[in-house]
């Protein structure tokens, strides 16, 4: 007898399974491929932070042991002129928090040294100011008679400021009205202009390591 029809009979309720098996490999690889491809766009979006903090740059202000009444009436002023400030990048003013303190102001009381109503006040001796935007910035110290004695400081980022330049002390006023005395808070040890580029590199590229790595188990 010819048994064939059995075959095809008992073969048949079975298709739909092995179809549905088919699907369901297809579905995991499809869901691995997927989580893989997320996992790639969450490494990229971190590495794209990463790559922003390697380019910001933390400045010490005027490049002194601290901020504080200068010896030289021109430090303040033509600091800022040797760098190129970005949005990003940070001004770490560093002083005695019982001898002094960090203000921000508006142009016109820069101008006059008016130290009321600042727009900013710090007096931790450690204070950070972030750039996040350009524009014009201008600093002084809080103390009263600082600021007449050249312990101000304007600051641009991403755009030359002319009302900067008038506000700075012209050279002919600086060297007359120059103070011979000493800084008056002493120094304050610590390291030059620093930058964590070097460090924040290295994860960049272990980041990306990972992300190959994982990407190429999950597809």
């Amino acid at each position: 007898m010819n048994f064939d029809w059995m075959r095809h009979v008992h073969l048949r309720p079975c298709a739909p399974i092995l179809q549905s098996g088919r699907q369901n490999s297809l579905t995991n690889q499809d869901r691995e491929r997927e989580m893989g491809m997320m996992s790639l766009s969450s490494v990229m979006v971190l590495v794209m932070i990463l790559l922003v903090q390697v380019s910001s740059t933390q400045y010490k202000v005027g490049d002194l042991d601290s901020w504080g009444i200068p010896t030289d009436a021109k430090v303040y002023s033509k600091w800022p002129k040797s760098h190129s400030f970005k949005i990003g990048d940070s001004l770490l003013f560093l002083y005695p928090p019982s001898e002094d303190s960090m203000i921000q102001v508006t142009a016109s009381n820069f101008k006059s040294c008016n130290t009321k109503d600042p727009i900013l006040y710090m007096n931790d001796g450690n204070s950070l100011f972030n750039l996040t935007q350009n524009g014009t910035f201008y600093f002084t110290s809080g103390h009263p008679g600082h600021c007449q004695k050249y312990q101000k400081l304007i600051v641009s980022v991403g755009t030359y400021s002319a009302e900067a330049d008038a506000l700075s002390p012209s050279s002919s006023s600086a060297d007359a009205d120059a103070p011979s005395y000493q800084n008056a808070f002493g120094s304050i040890p610590l390291s030059q202009k620093s930058s964590s580029s070097s460090l924040l590199f290295s994860t960049v590229v272990a980041s990306l390591a990972c992300a190959v790595v994982v990407v190429g188990a999950l597809m």
